[in-house]
């Protein structure tokens, strides 16, 4: 485990517990490495001692279990698949994992679609609402190379975003800073700001219409909601997008039958953990992305 955030290291280990609970014996400095108070994203490293709470997990009569219907549904999502890793193509609106209210998300969809299997984990992470390819790794040694290759710029994402707004082609990158800050409800969200960590995402046009634009935003960096951020940040918001997006554009969006997030997980570039071969895959837009684009089109 060494390398991995602490609290993705502390999910592994405190399984049924709510995420927000996590986040909060962190923020309130309940969890230490090296008896020093910590933050979501530090690194845990070999040696580290590090302190937990006692911890109550909710009880719950009977666990959800997802049905066969959503098992069926993630199972033929999956995109590539071999002895190390899969890539699925999520769909909108499907967590990449339960908590926060939510009995179950994709991996845990995945796991019980697969009793079998010894060793299912998340290489990255997806915004619920943000559909397209993620990877999981099958092996511990995979998730290892994967993740090492994510801290080393050498997976390559590539995003299809419908934006608000004609982009200016000129606009080829976007490079702020973004701090996480909590809402007063508790709801985490991100903006540009000069104490956050540096963040870099490239642009190109795709294609244009009235009052919108088709971008492929390709993210440097991975923070959480970074596109989503840079795009509102530029005037140019994802269509769709409930937290970033004014409340008046929103309503636009909705008034020519837009129903998600326009954004997606469109490409993916990747070494292979075995062999090191380069593998590039493409998730097509699912029938509510493509009906606003042919809506568009007209």
């Amino acid at each position: 485990m060494a390398g991995q955030r602490l609290d993705n290291f502390l999910m592994a280990r405190l399984r049924g517990v709510p995420k927000s609970k996590i986040y909060r014996i962190v923020r309130k400095g309940e969890v230490r490495i090296n008896k020093g108070r910590v933050r979501p994203d530090t690194r845990v490293q070999a040696g580290d001692l590090v302190r937990i709470p006692p911890v109550v997990k909710p009880e719950r009569s009977t666990p959800t279990v997802p049905g066969d219907r959503v098992q069926a549904v993630m199972q033929h999502a999956v995109v590539f698949e071999d002895d190390h890793m899969l890539v699925v193509d999520k769909p909108a609106g499907i967590a990449v994992h339960g908590g926060s209210g939510l009995d179950f998300g994709l991996i845990e969809v995945l796991r019980a679609a697969r009793p079998e299997a010894r060793f299912l984990e998340l290489v990255h992470r997806l915004d619920r609402d943000t559909s397209g390819l993620v990877m999981v790794a099958k092996k511990r040694s995979a998730l290892r190379f994967l993740q090492e290759d994510l801290r080393q710029r050498r997976v390559y994402k590539h995003y299809h975003a419908l934006v608000s707004g004609h982009w200016p082609v000129s606009v080829s990158e976007v490079n702020a800073p973004l701090l996480r800050y909590e809402m007063p409800n508790g709801e985490r969200r991100v903006r540009v700001d000069v104490d956050g960590k540096p963040s870099l995402t490239r642009y190109r046009v795709l294609d244009t219409w009235q009052g919108y634009s088709l971008v492929e935003a390709s993210p440097v960096t991975g923070r959480t909601h970074q596109i989503r951020v840079h795009c509102a940040v530029t005037g140019h918001p994802i269509a769709g997008d409930d937290k970033y997006m004014d409340v008046a554009s929103q309503r636009a969006f909705r008034s020519q039958g837009g129903s998600r997030l326009m954004l997606h997980a469109r490409a993916l570039e990747f070494r292979h953990p075995e062999g090191e071969r380069w593998v590039r895959l493409e998730a097509p837009y699912d029938t509510a992305f493509n009906q606003v684009l042919a809506a568009l089109s007209r």
